[in-house]
């Protein structure tokens, strides 16, 4: 860590390592203070999230007052979430999936369904108040579905067309998903349990199937077992990543990372269940992942920039409220009732508030923190980490793309 005053304020740079333990310790202030205050447990804000609010509100005040600001290296950041992903793909049992096929599917189609509507309300509310298509473009699917990521880059492109904005707006309108992703998502599926007096179903066939086919060995784990377990995730990272890189080239587009690590980490597990090539323990899979869900999140909450904000003004401000008034509503009124009413749908309500408006990692958080205070909801965990990573863009990229062409037809040669 290095400090320099900059223009008369106070620079406080930190190295990757200290960033990560930064994050790390507000981490367990967020624990700390969720536990002290009730109602942040009461209505399932997740920990991760308390942390790294309490810092960015710090960092708010320091911008604001012109009298310090932090300067943090995130380079660990994407590992993290690389880990995470990972983590979800080796828990991905076949005849886990198959038994959760139908759902799947419903759960998929209805977030490729709602990225759909968020770019038509964009438009909608962008011609009413007359804002140019590209900025309302940014303000929907682009950056509630596909975060910070592709805000910049489609935001990047529009900026080439002389939407000198594109980039500020895409960031701002992300940031503003991302926040309303971890504030509505647990109270929303704490709301639809206590109101439906939900319980976990103890007769679910599901959960019983997932604890079988995830039971650890009666044998405690060695310590090269352990080695084994965490060199295959670091293996899924690496193949996973290259496979990606290969894919973007081949379609001429960006290829998440994640998504490659992921289906190689798919893969690896299924074969290990055939041919046995390591003694995998799900419980220690289990608990990486979440500690790299929890470590990835504190970091990106941390090192958000709360005064991009202030650039959402006027039209975009007006689409990003109404993008988080419709999911928060679509979610509530009809998804839950679509997903079948019950304890599962409800979780799954609070993970598509996650990666509707943020990230596949908030809608995890979003759901660890409604699980840890009603109990596991084992669909909810499989299916909304696989459609919220991976299968969503299979909908929302082409649809948006189009989108894009058909209002922003400058764009043409810039997209698809």
């Amino acid at each position: 860590m290095s400090f320099e005053m900059v223009e008369g304020v106070l620079n406080i740079n930190a190295t990757a390592i200290m960033t990560t333990a930064m994050a790390a310790v507000m981490l367990l202030i967020g624990y700390f203070v969720k536990n002290k205050v009730a109602v942040l447990g009461k209505y399932c804000i997740p920990a991760p999230v308390v942390g790294g609010f309490l810092f960015m509100f710090i960092s708010f005040a320091g911008h604001m007052s012109g009298t310090f600001a932090f300067n943090f290296d995130t380079l660990y950041q994407d590992p993290f979430m690389l880990a995470f992903f990972v983590t979800v793909g080796l828990g991905a049992s076949y005849k886990l999936l198959v038994k959760g096929g139908i759902l799947l599917i419903v759960y998929w189609l209805i977030a490729g369904i709602i990225s759909v509507c968020q770019n038509a309300i964009g438009i909608a509310v962008g011609k009413v108040v007359g804002l140019e298509a590209p900025y309302a473009l940014l303000s929907s699917a682009i950056s509630m579905i596909g975060g910070h990521g592709a805000a910049l880059r489609y935001g990047g492109d529009f900026v080439k067309l002389g939407f000198e904005q594109g980039e500020l707006v895409g960031a701002a309108a992300a940031t503003f998903g991302l926040i309303s992703a971890v504030l509505i998502g647990g109270p929303l599926g704490r709301r639809l349990i206590e109101k439906h007096n939900l319980h976990p179903d103890e007769n679910d066939t599901f959960t019983s199937d997932v604890d079988q086919i995830n039971a650890a060995s009666k044998e405690a784990l060695s310590g090269l077992d352990v080695i084994k377990n965490v060199t295959a995730i670091l293996v899924c990272m690496a193949v996973g990543t290259q496979i990606s890189g290969w894919i973007g080239k081949l379609i001429d587009m960006s290829f998440p990372t994640y998504v490659g690590a992921m289906f190689v980490a798919v893969i690896v597990r299924n074969l290990n269940e055939v041919f046995h090539f390591y003694n995998f323990s799900f419980s220690l899979v289990d608990g990486i992942g979440d500690v790299m869900l929890s470590l990835y999140l504190a970091i990106a909450l941390m090192s958000l920039k709360l005064w991009q904000l202030l650039d959402l003004l006027g039209g975009v401000f007006l689409v990003v409220m109404c993008q988080v008034l419709f999911m928060a509503l679509i979610a509530y009124f009809v998804v839950f009732r679509i997903l079948g009413s019950n304890y599962d749908a409800a979780v799954m309500c609070a993970g598509l508030c996650g990666h509707g408006l943020g990230a596949t990692p908030s809608a995890i958080v979003n759901m660890t923190a409604v699980k840890d205070r009603y109990g596991m909801s084992r669909k909810a965990f499989m299916i909304v980490p696989i459609v919220g990573a991976f299968l969503v863009d299979i909908i929302y990229q082409p649809q948006t793309i189009a989108f894009i062409k058909f209002f922003v037809p400058a764009a043409s040669n810039l997209v698809g």
